[in-house]
């Protein structure tokens, strides 16, 4: 029953944290209109729709929510708590990512979109065998995907510590989107409830990732608060400009 409810719980925030990555992507979408309308109307760039996007984060993002949609299939029982949600989450993200690079043209950036594309492609396929074969390749997928969810969560540190720099260099938030950091850290605290629910020698890496990607979240929403605040913010800003 406390297995059920904190899945359930769980799913609900990640369907609302789903929304906060939709409202990234909406947010870069309304920037290019916007950035459209000055160039058409003044004959001027204005700021890029993708300004200060982290895309060492968004693609590390990516491959956590990507990894936890095999986790979520390459384990028994199939776990619908985890599978779906990352699904979508991992494809709004490879959004984002090809948005940096049609915005950015950068080799970096097309090679990131390019091998976020492919390894969805191979993820779905696994979702495909493993349903077809009945869960024949199953030990093998956990196996991979417990070690890439480490090796990811490593990096997930490192990609938002970078975001953080992003903002704390220029004392602006830019493209970054506050509700997608709100509604990914009420996600975050609800995987942590479902990975005891779960047990920790199944749920230990949920508990891993979740647990440093609320820290990182909370970092981002106090930056929000220090640069609308603070006096250095400004003075950053000034000097960016």
């Amino acid at each position: 029953m406390w297995y059920t409810l904190a899945g359930s719980l769980n799913s609900i925030f990640i369907l609302i944290s789903l929304y906060g990555i939709w409202s990234q992507v909406k947010m870069v979408w309304d920037r290019k209109a916007a950035a459209r309308t000055a160039l058409g109307v003044n004959g001027s760039e204005s700021e890029k729709p993708t300004d200060l996007l982290s895309l060492n984060q968004f693609t590390v993002s990516f491959l956590a929510y990507c990894s936890f949609f095999v986790y979520g299939y390459s384990i028994r029982p199939f776990n619908h708590f985890i599978v779906w949600p990352r699904m979508i989450a991992a494809m709004l993200i490879l959004v984002l990512l090809w948005e940096i690079y049609t915005d950015r043209k950068t080799k970096l950036a097309f090679a990131s979109s390019m091998m976020a594309a492919v390894i969805m492609f191979l993820a779905l396929s696994g979702l495909m065998i493993s349903r077809v074969f009945d869960g024949t390749f199953i030990d093998e997928g956990r196996e991979v995907s417990q070690s890439l969810i480490v090796l990811v969560t490593l990096f997930l540190a490192q990609g938002y510590a970078h975001q953080i720099s992003l903002i704390w260099k220029s004392g602006k938030t830019g493209a970054v989107s506050l509700k997608m950091s709100q509604f990914i850290l009420a996600m975050d605290v609800t995987t942590i409830l479902f990975a005891f629910a779960m047990g920790l020698q199944t749920g230990w890496p949920l508990l891993f990732l979740a647990t440093v990607s609320a820290i990182t979240k909370m970092a981002i929403m106090y930056l929000f608060r220090w640069v609308e605040f603070s006096p250095r913010a400004r003075q950053r800003r000034s000097g960016f400009a």
